[in-house]
């Protein structure tokens, strides 16, 4: 079985490698960039050249939370191009082999994708974005089997936050582990069915300025 997982290096993507390789996945873990899309166009092509996928799991995501005019145009750019252009273009580039696999796809949306927040209006979009190409995509793939899922995680204590000044309580009813959700993700990929949409949130709302 092999899967890829975009965001393996840290946080959740990292959590989700693991698991799956003690499961025996192999992870195929990519070398492009995400938002270079001709060099993950070619790597994409040369591992199909070689490997029929089972899973596909978009994880890397990247956040700006402020007010929208201080947003710079590249910063703009990028979180559209990681958060859901690269997802788009990598279920393009894979389905034909998940097609043959009667593979599954997972999406690592975010609450946000749920919901309106203040300072969130760029992340929201590409989130509400990645949230409903997978709701869409289910429909179009039911009849071949591919299973397509997009799971909303609330507040996760990871280094998504590094750059912020804010990030998760540290009690641990406040906020979602890395490990837990890839547990969670893990059970998705064997339910005898299809989640489409999940939302995974902590019982308390606690944030912590730094």
């Amino acid at each position: 079985m092999k899967a890829i997982v975009t965001g393996y290096s840290s946080g959740i993507g990292s959590e989700i490698s693991k698991i799956l390789e003690k499961n025996k996945y192999e992870v195929i873990k990519l070398k492009s960039r995400l938002n270079d899309k001709k060099s993950l166009q070619l790597e994409i092509k040369q591992i199909l050249k070689e490997n029929d996928i089972n899973l596909l799991i978009n994880c890397a995501g990247v956040g700006v939370f402020k007010p929208h005019e201080e947003i710079g145009i590249d910063k703009i750019q990028e979180l559209i191009d990681v958060n859901l252009t690269a997802p788009i273009i990598l279920s393009n580039l894979c389905l034909r082999s998940l097609k043959k696999t009667k593979g599954h796809i997972i999406n690592i949306s975010s609450i946000e994708a749920t919901r309106h927040s203040k300072f969130s209006a760029l992340y929201t979009a590409t989130k509400a974005g990645l949230r409903n190409f997978s709701l869409a995509l289910f429909e179009e793939l039911r009849k071949t089997d591919v299973k397509v899922t997009n799971i909303n995680p609330d507040l996760t204590k990871t280094n998504f936050f590094d750059d912020f000044n804010f990030e998760p309580s540290d009690n641990h009813n406040a906020h979602l582990t890395a490990e837990n959700i890839a547990k969670k993700v893990f059970e998705i990929i064997n339910f005898e069915g299809v989640i489409t949409d999940i939302t995974l949130r902590p019982q308390r709302l606690e944030i912590k300025k730094k």
